[in-house]
C-alpha cells in the first residue's frame, strides 16, 4: 500500500468519525429540542383541579383551597358552561372555563374532507392570563371557572358577552368582554382588571398573556401545509416580519408589537392590539409533532404594559379568518403582508402582484364564477400586454437567424481569438441594425410576472376548492394517478398539467433550437433539461400554477407561428440589414467604450502570448 493510499483512508476514517460525532451531537440537540418543547407544552397544557386533595370528609377545604389558589380559590371549581356568539361568517363557541373561545368554525369554508372547518377545536388552544396565587406560583386563568356568559345583542347588531374572575375581596375581579360584529371575522377582546393593583406583585409591569394555538390538517397536502405554517408579527415601527414553525422553535420579541399571528396556508389566527394600545413584547415556542394530523403548535407568551390603574384595561381584537387579501388590508395595519405574495430576491413581485395581477383577478371574479376561465383570461391579458415586446423578441430572432451564416464565418475565421469573434461580431451587429440583445427584453418583461404567479396561485385563498377541468382543487395538484409508491425528486403522484406544462416547453425549446450556440453543449441542451429538472417541483405545486404556465406556453407556441408565418418576412429583413450595410456606421458612447474595451483585452492577450513564445525560444 503507496503512501497517498495510506493518506486516502485516513481521511475518509477521519470524515467518519467526524460524521459519527456530528450526528451523535444532532441526535443530542435534538433530543434537548423535543424535551425542552415538551416541558412548555407540559407547562401550557389544562391542568384540572383534583377536588379530593382540597377535601377533608368529603368536604370542600376552604383553607386548603386558599391555601393553593390565593385570592381566586372561589374559581378553582366549577360547572363548564358554553355560549355561542355569531354572525354570516363565523361562529365562536365560550366556556366560562377559562373566560375563552374553545370552539372557532368558519362557516363559508370545509376541510379537505368536506367536513366543518375549525380554526379552534380542542383543549390545547387557550386564551389566558397569569395571576398570582399564593406561595409565589401563577395561575392561568384558564384553568380557573369563570362568572357570567350571557348573551348581549347590542342596538347596532354586535352580541357580546362578558365572564368575570372574581377574587376573595368585594369590588376586586378580572373581566373578559367580547364583542362579534354584524359581520366580519374579527372579535373585540377586553381585558378589565378591576381593584387588583394590590393583588398583584407590587412592581409588576406587565400582565403575561398566555396565547396557544394548534393548527389542525386543513388541507390534502399537509408537507404543504406545514412549509406555510408560520407566525408573523409586526412592531411599532410598521416592521413585518415571520419564521416557519418548522424550521425555528423559539424567538424572543424585544419590541413593541402592533400583532401576532399565527398563519396557516389559506387561513390565520391573529391577536391585534387596538386603540394604540400596543404589546410590551413576545416570546414564542413552537412544537410540529412528528406524525398524526396536527400541522404545527404554537406557545406565545405576549406581555400587556400595565399602569397598575384600579380600572385597567387593555383591548385587543382577534380576527379567526382566511388569507384574503382585500378582508386583510381593510384593517389598514398592514396584515395583508402575511400572504406571500414575493420575497427574498424577487420581494418587488409583490408590487406586480398588488398593482396588476390582484386588481385584474378581483375585476374578472366580479363577473365570472368559473376560476378556470377567469385564469385563461388573466393569461392572455398578461401576454397581450407584453405584445409589443413579444413581437419584437420575435422580429430579433429571425434577424439573427439571417445573419447566422455570417457569424459562423466568422467563427470559423477567428476559432482561435475569441477577443477579435466578439468584436468582428459586434462590428456586424452594428452595420446590419441589430441589437444582439432584442430577444432578451421579453424575457426580462415576463420574468416578474412569472415568478409573481408562482407566488400568487399557490397563496390565492379564491382558488381553495375550485375546480376546472380535471382537477378538483385548483390551490393543490391535479393528480390524475396516485402511485403506490414515491419516486425520488417526484412524488407519489402524477399531475397531468405539470406534464403538459413540460411538453409545451420542450416543444418551445425545440422551435427555438436555432437560437442556441450548438458549439455549446450546456447551451444546447439546457432548453431541454432546465424544463425535466423542474417536473418533480411543479409536480406537488397548485394546479392553477401549473395550467397557467402551460397556456401561457401554449400561446406563446401559437404567437410564434402565427408572427413567423404572416408578420415576418425574412427575405425583406434581409434585404434591409443589407440596406443597413451600406449606410455609414455611426458609434454611440457605451460601443465605443465596449470595442475600446475589447481592444484592450485582445492586445493584452497578444502582448501575453508573445511573452510566453520568447521564453520558449
Amino acid at each position: 500500500m503507496d503512501r497517498n493510499s495510506v493518506i486516502g483512508f485516513v481521511l475518509l476514517g477521519v470524515l467518519f468519525v467526524g460524521y459519527i460525532f456530528y450526528n451523535q451531537k444532532q441526535q443530542v440537540t435534538a433530543k434537548r429540542e423535543k424535551d425542552r418543547q415538551d416541558s412548555i407544552a407540559n407547562l401550557n397544557k389544562p391542568k384540572p383541579v383534583d377536588t379530593a386533595s382540597y377535601t377533608t370528609a368529603g368536604v370542600p377545604d376552604s383553607t386548603k383551597l386558599v391555601g393553593a389558589y390565593g385570592a381566586f380559590a372561589g374559581a378553582a371549581n366549577g360547572t363548564q358552561q358554553t355560549a355561542v356568539l355569531e354572525n354570516k361568517v363565523v361562529k365562536i363557541t365560550f366556556s366560562n372555563h377559562g373566560g375563552q373561545p374553545s370552539l372557532v368554525q368558519l362557516k363559508q369554508f370545509k376541510d379537505f374532507q368536506g367536513k366543518p372547518l375549525m380554526l379552534v377545536n380542542s383543549s390545547f388552544n387557550r386564551i389566558s392570563l397569569q395571576v398570582p396565587a399564593n406561595n409565589n406560583t401563577l395561575l392561568n386563568t384558564a384553568d380557573l371557572y369563570f362568572t357570567g356568559g350571557n348573551v348581549q345583542q347590542l342596538p347596532d347588531g354586535s352580541q357580546a358577552i362578558a365572564y368575570r374572575l372574581p377574587t376573595s375581596n368585594p369590588g376586586q375581579y378580572l373581566e373578559f368582554v367580547y364583542t362579534l360584529k354584524q359581520d366580519g371575522y374579527a372579535v373585540d377582546f377586553d381585558i378589565h382588571a378591576i381593584g387588583l393593583e394590590n393583588v398583584l406583585p407590587a412592581g409588576q409591569k406587565t400582565l403575561s398573556l398566555q396565547w396557544d394555538s394548534q393548527n389542525d390538517k386543513q388541507e390534502k397536502d399537509m408537507q404543504n401545509e406545514r412549509l406555510n405554517n408560520q407566525v408573523h408579527y409586526r412592531n411599532t415601527d410598521g416592521k413585518h416580519d415571520y419564521f416557519t414553525l418548522g424550521r425555528t422553535s423559539h424567538e424572543k420579541l424585544d419590541t413593541r408589537l402592533e400583532w401576532l399571528s399565527v398563519k396557516q396556508q389559506f387561513f390565520n389566527t391573529t391577536l391585534i392590539a387596538r386603540n394604540e394600545a400596543r404589546f410590551a413584547g413576545a416570546e414564542v415556542n413552537t412544537k410540529v409533532p412528528e406524525s398524526g394530523n396536527i400541522v404545527g403548535q404554537t406557545f406565545a407568551t405576549l406581555e400587556i404594559p400595565y399602569n397598575r390603574a384600579h380600572d385597567f384595561t387593555f383591548p385587543i381584537e382577534i380576527y379567526y379568518g382566511p388569507n384574503h387579501y382585500k378582508t386583510l388590508k381593510s384593517f389598514d395595519i398592514g396584515l395583508e403582508s402575511i400572504i406571500p405574495l414575493g420575497s427574498g430576491i424577487f420581494a418587488f413581485v409583490k408590487y406586480v402582484n398588488k398593482w396588476v395581477i390582484i386588481p385584474v383577478f378581483n375585476f374578472l371574479s366580479g363577473f365570472i364564477g368559473n376560476y378556470g376561465i377567469i385564469i385563461i383570461l388573466l393569461t392572455l391579458f398578461i401576454r397581450l400586454l407584453i405584445a409589443p415586446f413579444t413581437y419584437q423578441s420575435y422580429v430579433s430572432q429571425a434577424k439573427m437567424k439571417v445573419l447566422k451564416p455570417e457569424i459562423d464565418e466568422l467563427k470559423a475565421k477567428y476559432a482561435d481569438d475569441q477577443q477579435t469573434f466578439g468584436m468582428e461580431q459586434m462590428k456586424l451587429f452594428k452595420s446590419a441594425g441589430v441589437n444582439p440583445l432584442g430577444g432578451c427584453l421579453p424575457a426580462v418583461m415576463q420574468l416578474p410576472i412569472l415568478v409573481a404567479m408562482y407566488s400568487f396561485f399557490p397563496s390565492s385563498i379564491e382558488l381553495r376548492q375550485e375546480s376546472f377541468l380535471w382537477a378538483k382543487d385548483l390551490s393543490a395538484y391535479d393528480s390524475i394517478l396516485d402511485l403506490p409508491f414515491t419516486i425520488p425528486f417526484y412524488g407519489n403522484h402524477v399531475s397531468l398539467f405539470t406534464l403538459l406544462m413540460t411538453a409545451t416547453s420542450l416543444m418551445l425549446a425545440f422551435n427555438n433550437r436555432g437560437m442556441a450556440d450548438q458549439s455549446n453543449p450546456v447551451m444546447k441542451y439546457m432548453p431541454y433539461v432546465f424544463p425535466v429538472m423542474l417536473l418533480g417541483i411543479f409536480n406537488r405545486l397548485a394546479s392553477a400554477l401549473t395550467f397557467y404556465y402551460f397556456l401561457s406556453n401554449v400561446i406563446s407556441i401559437g404567437l410564434q407561428w402565427v408572427i413567423q408565418k404572416f408578420f415576418v418576412n425574412h427575405d425583406k429583413i434581409h434585404a434591409q440589414i443589407q440596406e443597413n450595410k451600406k449606410k455609414p456606421a455611426g458609434k454611440s458612447k457605451w460601443q465605443g467604450k465596449l470595442e475600446e474595451m475589447q481592444k484592450r483585452q485582445a492586445d493584452m492577450q497578444k502582448r501575453q502570448q508573445d511573452i510566453q513564445q520568447r521564453k520558449k525560444q
